[in-house]
């Protein structure tokens, strides 16, 4: 017997007490500095702890295995950990679909990386012939898969460009599934300045979840960093449509910070605060700019530069807030510790949930049945990776290519977690977000590791559950 390598601890010398948490069985508990002490001593004892330990202890100790703080040996709990990501691939409780209606936008913001950097004919915007294809498709899906629930995100550039898509597939889904006896939920992730009540009164019987929408800052400094094509701002309308469907959906607020911007998002912490819909937000998170041009170094931001196999930027799906309601794709991609712990702890200052800065993955990448779709019906592993053609792994044609069968045996078999040894942040971190090794490292493969940013969140977590007690 031996102690987890997957235990964090987090003392409160003041308290005589530590928190423990497991992160491969999420279990977290607060105990005493003797059962710190126990597994310290466990961990250079001999194997048989009979000699050891008296059978008080021992009795302790064989409670801390049944919730996986003590483990028979390593090599059982590195089948463990091998099950548990083969669960996670495997599982078919859910089918999970991110569609882009478009990659059309009506902003033009400063970090866009789509190329036009707003609407233009030359950005693909998914056809009704193309939709109705992606929804035969995610009919054959359910029919071989049978997920107690489906999950559909509409997803862009803007989705909300392209609202006879949107509705066309919400439509046909809806009564595929409810035929089939299966939940489904939409979600849309959406700039918000095409969001009304009438949107959302349209897909609400359609089994809408949530809406998460972008804000980059306070109303300065967001109508700097996302305005329209022509200038203006676009802070006030959003807000004034926020409060015309809050109450009627569940809304989340993202937003993207750079090192000019990252401090004016407690004054919009503050703001949205003091409005009538605060109470109805279910989640406000941030994260950091993906640049389409390298950008030095400062105060922490990691410069990055978003690129395909040939080198140039990839001319893809919009980053600016993956995720809705409680579905986060990408939120954790390219985040700089510091600044992210410092905006998650100023969240909850004013009393937003927020995400736990621990919980942040393994995200969809990792799951067999989770899938992202192009406008042109092209299949892609993530939101990540959409607009570039040599990282798609099929279309909704079902055609073959030798370069799709290659692409998906390389996502297949992604697991950059097996070179990250004994981190106790494995199971939930997954070796980092694939796109960022992608595009920082060249390879997938390569761990993108933000064990900086886990550490303090798991402080966070843990002062949060003592006060709880």
């Amino acid at each position: 017997m031996q102690p987890s390598v997957f235990n964090t601890c987090v003392p409160f010398p003041d308290r005589g007490e530590a928190f423990l948490m497991n992160t491969l069985t999420d279990a977290q508990i607060v105990v005493s500095s003797d059962v710190v002490g126990l597994l310290d001593r466990l961990a250079g004892s001999p194997d048989d702890p009979e000699d050891v330990f008296s059978a008080e202890e021992q009795h302790t100790l064989t409670e801390l295995a049944a919730h996986g703080f003590v483990v028979q040996d390593r090599e059982s709990e590195r089948r463990a950990l091998e099950g548990f990501f083969r669960d996670i691939r495997e599982d078919t409780s859910q089918l999970g679909v991110t569609v882009l209606t478009t990659l059309q936008c009506n902003f033009a913001c400063s970090y866009c990386f789509q190329g036009d950097h707003g609407v233009s004919t030359s950005a693909e915007k998914m056809s009704l012939q193309t939709a109705d294809h992606v929804a035969t498709w995610i009919e054959s899906r359910l029919e071989e898969v049978q997920p107690e629930s489906f999950s559909l995100t509409f997803f862009g550039g803007e989705p909300l460009l392209n609202l006879p898509a949107m509705y066309y597939l919400a439509d046909r889904l809806w009564e595929t599934t409810q035929a089939q006896g299966v939940a489904m939920a939409i979600h849309i992730i959406t700039n918000g300045l095409l969001l009304t009540p009438e949107v959302v009164d349209r897909l609400t019987p359609l089994g809408l979840s949530g809406v998460k929408i972008t804000l980059d800052g306070d109303r300065e400094t967001h109508d700097h960093m996302r305005p329209l094509r022509g200038g203006q701002g676009t802070f006030d309308r959003i807000i004034e449509n926020i409060r015309r469907v809050a109450g009627r959906c569940r809304i989340a607020i993202g937003g993207n910070f750079d090192e000019a911007s990252v401090d004016s998002y407690p004054a919009l912490l503050d703001f949205l605060k003091e409005q009538e819909f605060a109470d109805s937000l279910v989640q406000v998170s941030f994260k950091p700019i993906v640049r389409e041009t390298p950008q030095p170094i400062q105060s922490g931001v990691l410069s990055l530069t978003p690129v395909g196999s040939d080198g140039k930027p990839l001319n893809g799906t919009c980053m600016s807030s993956a995720g809705a309601g409680g579905s986060s794709p990408c939120d954790t991609c390219h985040f700089v510790d510091e600044k992210m712990s410092f905006l998650r702890e100023e969240t909850k200052k004013r009393g937003f949930p927020t995400l736990d800065g621990v919980h942040m993955g393994p995200c969809e990448i990792h799951k067999r049945h989770a899938y992202t779709i192009g406008p042109n019906g092209s299949l892609y592993a993530c939101p990540g990776f959409t607009g570039e053609l040599s990282d798609s792994i099929g279309h909704v044609d079902g055609r073959r290519q030798p370069r799709l069968d290659q692409a998906a045996v390389k996502f297949e078999g992604l697991a950059a977690w097996r070179q990250c040894g004994d981190c106790a942040f494995i199971p939930v971190c997954a070796g980092g977000c694939s796109v960022a090794s992608h595009t920082e490292l060249q390879d997938m493969n390569t761990p993108s590791c933000h064990k900086g940013s886990f550490e303090p969140a798991l402080v966070a977590l843990a002062h949060e559950t003592v006060r709880s007690l």
